[in-house]
Order: structure tokens, then sequence, then C-alpha cells
């Protein structure tokens, strides 16, 4: 496995004669969040959040609040507040099995994007969590 490519991702590279495109995208992907990745991340007012569960049963949805609402608390980690949408909890349910997520950061009018996947947890003391009157608790994303 190169550049963390399973043999999946591989055969259908080699099916479609990507695999020299792919290594070069693959250059871009980073272990931690830069000063330009912070400001893209800190400067949206939405994302979608994409996790599984304990089955492998994977959800995704839509988190929005005001800008600045994902706070990046260092290189590796960030943090949101997380809002009662329609008492499902299914995300956040998710979060507590098995805490696999995938943060998906996008500017419809440039089409950038950031893509962010780490390990999640709920915290119902955060210390952020007073920055955000109408939480129930912070996801922090490791």
């Amino acid at each position: 496995m190169t550049h963390g490519f399973h043999d999946g991702q591989r055969k259908l590279q080699q099916q479609f004669d990507t695999e020299r495109v792919a290594e070069r995208v693959a250059g871009f992907i980073a272990d931690s969040i830069g000063g330009d990745d912070r400001a893209f991340i800190e400067s949206r007012d939405m994302f979608f959040l994409a996790t599984v569960d304990a089955e492998g049963h994977a959800n995704c949805s839509y988190k929005g609040g005001n800008v600045g609402f994902v706070r990046v608390v260092d290189d590796r980690t960030l943090a949101f507040p997380s809002y009662d949408g329609n008492g499902m909890y299914m995300s956040m349910g998710n979060v507590l099995q098995t805490g696999d997520v995938g943060l998906l950061f996008i500017d419809f009018q440039s089409q950038t994007r950031t893509r962010v996947n780490g390990s999640a947890s709920i915290d119902t003391g955060d210390p952020l969590l007073p920055a955000f009157p109408e939480a129930e608790f912070m996801v922090r994303v490791a």
C-alpha cells in the first residue's frame, strides 16, 4: 500500500490508468492542519460529516452554524459544537460507537474543498462549550 491506498483503490487506479495522478495528488495529503487549511476551515459556515456505526453502516449529514463555528484547536485537532437537530443523533450516536469520521469543507464559489479524516469524541464539559450557548456538547476530531 503506497500513500495509504488499499488493494481496491489500486485495482481501480490500474484499471483506469490513474496511478500516476493518484500518486501526485496523494503528495498533497497532510497529517496535520496547516495555516491555509486552518483559515479555510474556520471561514466555513457548514460542512458535511460522514460517520460509521459499529456494523459499518455509513451516515452522512450536514452540519452548519455561523462562520467560525468550527475551531482548529491545534495542528492535529479541530472542534465543533453539536446542536440538536431532529433528536435522532444518527451521526453523534455513531461517534459514540466508533469515533470514525470524515469531514468535507467546501467553498462552492471557488470550488475549493478540504477533507479531514480522524477520530472524534464528544465532551459535555469541553472548555469551548460556553462559546456556543445553544450547543449540547462539543465534538473534537483528532
